[in-house]
């Protein structure tokens, strides 16, 4: 592993564990040459998956990436890291065993909304809210409301 302090491709490994979540191994790196420390996170990866944009442009799936997104949107949330670390590996598994390598980036904005609206509804909101474009205020009103159960009074 190359040192991101000094360049330095002979680091040392001083500790292993399995990370919170059990899904990777968290090691704990130190450079002979700069005498930096630095953490890495090993995880499996089933396949490479490849996002396939809605303007048809085609990169490679980026975790941090996704991760970055779904943590913006929890921002200031009461939610526990663990329980965001989970749902995020929960995604990734399900993207990895869903067959194909390509996937729409609409297919991913869906799971993740789908994964979101059963943790927390603001956050839901606030990735729907950049995940669908919202432009003004009616397409935040049109959103929450179709959140909201009908209003079921009876005539009397």
């Amino acid at each position: 592993m190359r040192c991101p302090f000094c360049g330095n491709i002979d680091t040392q490994v001083k500790d292993s564990r399995p990370a919170e979540d059990h899904v990777a191994i968290r090691r704990r790196r130190f450079c002979p040459a700069c005498g930096g420390r630095f953490t890495t996170y090993e995880r499996v990866q089933l396949r490479d998956l490849v996002v396939i944009k809605t303007s048809g442009k085609r990169e490679e799936f980026d975790r941090d990436k996704l991760e970055r997104s779904i943590r913006i949107s929890m921002q200031k949330r009461p939610i526990e890291p663990e329980r965001i670390d989970q749902m995020i590996s929960g995604i990734v598994r399900r993207l990895e065993s869903m067959g194909d390598t390509d996937i729409p980036s609409k297919k991913i904005g869906e799971i993740v909304m789908e994964a979101l609206s059963r943790i927390d509804t603001v956050a839901y909101v606030r990735f729907a809210s950049v995940y669908k474009n919202f432009q003004a205020v009616e397409d935040f009103e049109d959103f929450v409301a179709e959140l909201r159960p009908p209003d079921h009074q009876s005539e009397t």
